[in-house]
């Protein structure tokens, strides 16, 4: 099986990041979820990806402390991420060490800003009510990102569903350049403008649902289903979701997928043992985009939340 490629990001520090991560998505059973990181890690893995508002992290936590007592791995060779929930902007370092008591970890590698956006505490929901939301200080959650690089509790930091508009804003009165912005990206929104400025700014794109997010109410089959995807699936004789992987690690960009799956654990580690041709690559770059609308109407209305749209939450790069 092919080694996982690193990928390194530049801000405050040089960091190698593995170029697949391992995906923890919502709430799940707890054993299925530890047992899988563990299959994971005997598989290859060693980026894990998860967030205080999926409700994993202490199954992902328990599942990394399995493997490293077990000598499958150290500390050191793994690379954990999790993501400050919208409702604790106002304590990021607080949140940030719960996160790292559910994980049982002294640090973690990558701690990112979930979404642009600022609510009231809740119970765990997938979507915020409408009279949840809050102004957001993005100057004064930035800095509490900064210190928790300052104190230790992470090597790096970074956002999550961020838009240009919005990283120039951060960046505006940011000391330290976020060094990911985790956000959808697939071969039917393939986030070109994006990908431009953050490379321009030494800004790591990581793509989440790089496969469409099949099971979830805003999934899609139109990525895998993809004719162009379908076709160099037979052409190379890979799986829909292989083929969207090398892609997507093929531009330099990360890809984080959840399975729990041993087989398709397996394969997507897969998508490194081969190379896709630029005249493949030009045709999965010439797919037409379609509006990714369903995922972020959620997040937007006319009265309380920032955002009347998801074109506005997104800053028209929809």
């Amino acid at each position: 099986m092919a080694e996982v490629p690193s990928l390194t990001l530049k801000s405050p520090s040089h960091i190698a990041m593995p170029a697949l991560g391992f995906g923890s998505g919502t709430r799940s059973d707890s054993q299925e979820i530890s047992d899988a990181v563990v299959c994971a890690i005997k598989l290859g893995y060693r980026h894990f990806d998860t967030a205080s508002v999926y409700g994993t992290e202490a199954a992902i936590g328990a599942g990394l402390a399995q493997a490293m007592d077990a000598g499958l791995v150290t500390r050191p060779q793994l690379f954990v991420t999790s993501k400050l929930h919208s409702d604790m902007h106002d304590d990021v370092l607080g949140a940030v060490k719960t996160s790292l008591s559910n994980l049982k970890l002294d640090y973690l590698d990558l701690y990112l800003i979930h979404a642009p956006l600022k609510i009231r505490r809740t119970n765990y929901a997938s979507f915020p009510a409408e009279e949840d939301f809050l102004p957001l200080d993005l100057r004064g959650t930035w800095q509490g990102m900064e210190e928790c690089l300052q104190q230790g509790l992470a090597r790096a930091i970074g956002v999550s569903n961020f838009s240009v508009k919005k990283l120039q804003d951060l960046m505006e009165h940011a000391k330290v350049i976020p060094a990911v912005n985790q956000v959808e990206l697939h071969p039917v929104w393939q986030q070109r403008k994006l990908r431009d400025f953050c490379s321009s700014m030494g800004i790591q794109v990581v793509a989440w649902s790089p496969l469409g997010g099949l099971g979830k109410p805003w999934g899609s089959r139109s990525v895998l289903d993809n004719p162009v995807v379908q076709e160099l699936a037979s052409k190379y004789q890979k799986t829909p979701a292989q083929i969207i992987l090398r892609w997507i690690t093929t531009l330099g960009l990360g890809a984080i997928v959840k399975s729990y799956n041993p087989d398709r654990l397996a394969q997507n580690l897969q998508s490194f043992d081969f190379s896709l041709s630029e005249q493949d690559l030009a045709k999965i770059e010439s797919i037409a985009p379609q509006e990714r609308l369903a995922k972020w109407k959620e997040l937007c209305n006319s009265t309380t939340s920032p955002y009347k749209s998801p074109h506005e939450l997104w800053d028209g790069e929809l």
